[in-house]
């Protein structure tokens, strides 16, 4: 890798298609810079699935990262390698943390959230249905934020009240134009408000997947189940995946149906369903352009007769993977949710498969059907090519979505 010029990624992703359409070009995998960090990008979906499934391909960056410490006392994604939870962990770690985790998400679990999700989404929805006709709403702020940030502030015990603090500081984790100093201060900020949580439910614990934690740490102590730091950064976890990337979702399958009224008239026709919007727009426009990052445990040769050298970063780039020719034919950059296969790489692959992913598609198909129910008349309040992307190469969504519910003589 050192020896090939590494393509620069984007920290403001302004053109992220073009970007995708580049590191393609470049082959299955390609030498990247991100932010400073070299990295092998893969963009191929078949390189992608056979790296998550492979037992000497790690995420554990402290056990097979050489470059460990020299990175994260500069890098701003820090905090993406060295916090401590199933995200970063490898073989045995991440299976017994994934256990730990997974009930929360059970198929029980998810029922028994079923009318919480709908009468979240009927609450936002009256409240929408309440504002004067003809005027242009930020639907990111005023829908798509609000319900996931309510769904996962329920599951962790976190009051409506003590929402805003967090909310700010996740969405400055998946930024990638903070410099070292203020991403460290971020994480700080971070670290202090879970503590403080952490204090609160340790002292007056509920029935939350917080207390349930404290619990499992307390009891088995620091040689058991959970350690102080797995703890912190379990609920990083749960707190910024669990409703950042659903966020991005509802954003872009709104956007993308309101761009192409064609696609909702199949919906209405019953040629296609919700569940199909759903997974149309994780495969079209993933909550996740890059996701940082898997370590090489030894050399693996790759189609073109290159080498990704042990000790090596992997960068998984699933938006450019999602729309891969090879995957998904020539016409793979058209939304299209009556096409016959709408697989993607959204919620990952292999062992970190996204447990959320459940939860995730119970939100997203209940906003949209519930939506376009009560909004029929809904349009774009811009032209689609001025939606703003949002500054970061992580993240997949729009600064802004601005909508006018229905016409303003309604």
């Amino acid at each position: 890798m050192r020896d090939e010029q590494p393509f620069v990624l984007d920290p403001t992703s302004a053109d992220h298609h073009a970007e995708d359409r580049a590191l393609r070009a470049r082959g299955a995998a390609t030498p990247v810079d991100i932010l400073g960090v070299p990295a092998w990008s893969v963009s191929d979906p078949a390189l992608l699935k056979y790296l998550a499934t492979r037992p000497y391909v790690s995420k554990d960056a402290r056990a097979h990262w050489p470059a460990f410490a020299e990175t994260v006392a500069t890098w701003p994604l820090a905090l993406w390698v060295a916090v401590d939870n199933m995200f970063t962990a490898y073989g045995g770690d991440h299976r017994r943390l994934r256990r730990l985790i997974a009930p929360a998400f059970s198929t029980r679990r998810i029922a028994d959230l079923t009318p919480v999700v709908e009468d979240l989404v009927t609450g936002l929805l009256d409240e929408l249905d309440a504002l004067p006709a003809g005027e242009a709403i930020d639907l990111r702020e005023r829908l798509a934020y609000p319900l996931p940030i309510a769904v996962i502030g329920r599951m962790l015990g976190l009051s409506s009240t003590r929402l805003d603090g967090p909310r700010t500081v996740v969405d400055r984790v998946f930024a990638t134009t903070l410099s070292a100093e203020e991403a460290a201060e971020n994480t700080a900020t971070l670290y202090r408000l879970l503590d403080e949580l952490i204090a609160e439910k340790r002292a007056s614990p509920g029935d939350d997947m917080t207390s349930f934690l404290i619990a499992t740490r307390d009891e088995e102590g620091d040689g058991g189940t959970l350690t102080a730091a797995e703890l912190r950064g379990t609920l990083v976890l749960m707190l910024s995946a669990g409703y950042e990337t659903t966020v991005n979702v509802i954003d872009q399958a709104i956007a993308s149906l309101l761009t192409d009224p064609a696609q909702l008239a199949h919906v209405r026709a019953g040629r296609c369903d919700w569940g199909d919007v759903v997974e149309e727009t994780l495969r079209h426009e993933p909550s996740i352009k890059h996701l940082p990052m898997r370590f090489a445990l030894q050399d693996i040769p790759l189609p073109d007769g290159r080498t990704i050298r042990a000790g090596e970063a992997i960068l998984s780039s699933y938006s450019a993977a999602n729309r891969h020719p090879d995957w998904h034919g020539e016409d793979a950059d058209r939304f299209d949710a009556t096409r016959t296969s709408k697989e993607h790489l959204a919620f990952g692959h292999g062992v970190h498969f996204c447990l959320g992913a459940p939860l995730a598609r119970l939100e997203l198909v209940t906003v949209l059907r519930e939506f376009f129910a009560r909004f029929p008349e809904a349009r774009l309040a811009v032209s689609a090519d001025t939606l703003r992307p949002l500054p970061t190469l992580i993240s997949n969504g729009h600064v802004e979505l601005p909508v006018v519910l229905r016409p303003a003589d309604a």
